[in-house]
């Protein structure tokens, strides 16, 4: 039979098998001699890895978990690492019991090893059985022709690309596994070439289309190999790092974003910026967890670009909270609107839970008028900074409370729950829609965005930060008074804590949308000055690898928590160079009120 015949006959009778099990990124985890782990099996059946490979060397009449005969330790047999516990499994019905393939990698003679092999595995009718348990012979194996020999629950491991033209022989294979080596010199480290990426990509296609699983062994062993040959379509990724690889592996669809919207970048006329002339407004627009890895993310998603990379005015800020390396939003925000390091926690108080006099406050003794946009609940820490004063950022009754009694002219954010027994609507008019308040000659306006929590881009909220900014500075626009404005583009943070990209970045991509309604009202204008920021880092994010072509950003994290790193600041218009440098968040208020020429004393 002619090989082409023969790969069509093969592909004729896998149909089925193709149809379920060779779609690309349906991937297992084989741990490559895992007899060398320091806790053989347990750990990596803990870790849901769905292929385990034992070396086995018979020595007299014992079939020994080693590589070869001088490494043998009493005891450390197929029976007590691997059969045992698999029997354990079975019958305790631990886990979930998905399904496992034995691979196991004779290195003695082989004809004398598997029969030793196929009588010990008579002695487990569980595991030969069991629909969920592959025994697969690896290694030292006997003829081809010798397959159809053993019982049906034996299979094979093929270790060659040339077809098998018996039909009851190719039956009798499990997977096919090949030396990566032979193919490429990749390390795992950086990218393959072109070349060879269109070499080892043929070779899996090739596996693949005889309808079998299909295995490199001798490959590199990294996060970034893993997710190469993941994308790849290898069916059965080598490791040797069983518990990493299954975390890295299985997260890696809520770690790996296509962004679908790009959001249109404008580009500044610069023709106020750094200007020595007077100010009369200030926005300063707080990203909550927008660290410089969260902002590169968006970036390189949005076409390599934001209207917030276009900034020539940049510097850095030091996030430390008065009691601690780590700060909340509560003690970052306070920080931010009064220009005094507090505890965590707290808002708008000091270390003794003192009031401290927040910028919106000193500035309306100044004429000035102000609000404050969010997507988060308005009583939320980072905007409760700017109006509240309360010993704990869980005081929403009281901190709603606060916002009642504030210098505000203008709030939009969630959570109108907050507000069912309060007087607020005899202090603001509460308008039902973002599009009404550009257009409200009322002295004090609000808007609710929801009941409870603000929803975020996934979820559907569109772009209402940016029509919230753009109706906000219309509105205060109008009263031809100075005014202060705060900005929050707050769910960058939430998704931070639930360590997904999708959320990180969309959200990042939303907040640029927001900055570009300030950049473009402070060219309006020619006195406005916009400042950009975050309250701190959230979850250690960087971004190991990435698609321009695609808007595809992969992420990593440390931590579900905040981070200590520092935030960068940016500044447009009038005196933004006087924002530039490293310096402590708490040190912005002063910088404000300098560039305003404001005499405080």
């Amino acid at each position: 039979m002619s090989r082409p015949r023969t790969l069509f006959f093969y592909l004729f009778l896998t149909v089925v098998q193709l149809a379920t099990s060779q779609e690309k990124n349906q991937f297992q985890i084989h741990s490559h001699n895992d007899y060398h782990q320091s806790v053989p099996f347990w750990n990596a059946y803990a870790n849901g890895l769905n292929s385990i490979e034992v070396d086995v060397f018979l020595k007299n009449d014992t079939l020994f978990a080693t590589h070869g005969e001088r490494e043998i330790i009493k005891d450390r047999t197929i029976e007590n690492l691997y059969l045992q516990p698999i029997q354990n499994v079975l019958s305790l019905e631990l886990g979930s019991q998905p399904k496992l393939q034995l691979l196991i990698d004779i290195k003695s003679e082989a004809r004398s090893s598997l029969k030793k092999l196929t009588s010990i595995l008579e002695g487990y009718p569980d595991i030969i059985n069991s629909t969920n348990i592959s025994i697969v012979i690896s290694g030292n194996r006997p003829n081809l022709n010798e397959y159809v020999n053993y019982p049906d629950y034996i299979l094979f491991d093929y270790q060659s690309l040339e077809g098998i033209e018996d039909v009851k022989v190719w039956n009798k294979v499990a997977l096919i596994s090949l030396n990566f080596k032979t193919f490429s010199v990749w390390n795992g480290k950086g990218r393959f070439t072109a070349t060879e990426y269109e070499k080892v990509n043929s070779v899996i296609e090739q596996a693949h289309s005889y309808g079998k699983p299909f295995r490199f062994w001798g490959a590199p062993d990294s996060k970034t190999a893993w997710k190469a040959f993941r994308d790849l379509g290898v069916d059965f990724i080598n490791t040797d790092m069983p518990s990493r690889a299954s975390t890295y592996l299985k997260t890696l669809d809520q770690r790996v974003y296509y962004t679908k919207n790009i959001s249109k970048v404008y580009t500044p006329t610069f023709a106020s910026d750094q200007k020595i002339i007077p100010i009369q407004n200030v926005i300063l627009l707080i990203g909550d967890g927008n660290g410089l890895t969260q902002i590169s993310s968006a970036t390189l998603a949005n076409e390599g670009n934001l209207t917030l990379t276009q900034l020539k005015s940049i510097g850095l800020l030091k996030t430390q909270s008065a009691d601690d390396f780590t700060t909340d939003s509560a003690a970052a925000g306070t920080a931010l609107a009064t220009g005094e390091k507090t505890n965590n926690r707290a808002i708008g108080v000091d270390t003794s839970q003192r009031p401290l006099q927040n910028i919106t406050e000193l500035l309306s003794e100044h004429g000035f008028l102000s609000g404050c946009i969010t997507t988060d609940k308005i009583t939320g820490a980072t905007p409760a900074s700017f109006y509240a004063h309360q010993k704990d950022r869980s005081d929403t009754l009281e901190i709603a409370g606060d916002l009642l009694k504030s210098k505000l002219s203008l709030f939009i954010g969630g959570g109108s729950n907050d507000f069912q027994n309060s007087q607020l609507s005899k202090r603001f008019d509460v308008l039902t829609d973002v599009g009404f308040i550009g257009k409200s000659e009322k002295a004090k306006i609000g808007h609710f965005l929801s009941v409870e929590s603000v929803a975020s881009v996934l979820e559907g909220r569109g772009n209402v930060l940016s029509e919230a900014t753009k109706n906000g500075l219309q509105f205060l626009h109008k009263k031809r008074k100075p005014f202060f404005l705060m900005v929050e583009g707050a769910q960058i943070d939430s998704y931070g804590h639930k360590n997904k990209v999708s959320g990180i970045v969309s959200e990042g991509v939303d907040f640029d949308q927001a900055i570009t309604e300030a950049i473009k009202y402070a060219d309006k204008t020619g006195n406005t000055l916009v400042i950009i920021t975050a309250d701190h880092e959230t979850s250690g994010f960087s971004i190991p690898q990435g698609n321009l072509k695609n808007h595809m950003i992969e992420g990593d994290f440390t931590t579900h928590d905040h981070t200590g790193a520092m935030v960068p600041i940016f500044a447009y218009g009038p005196r933004s160079q006087e924002f530039q440098g490293v310096y402590e968040n708490s040190d912005l208020f002063g910088k404000i009120l300098k560039v305003l020429s404001l005499n405080t004393q």
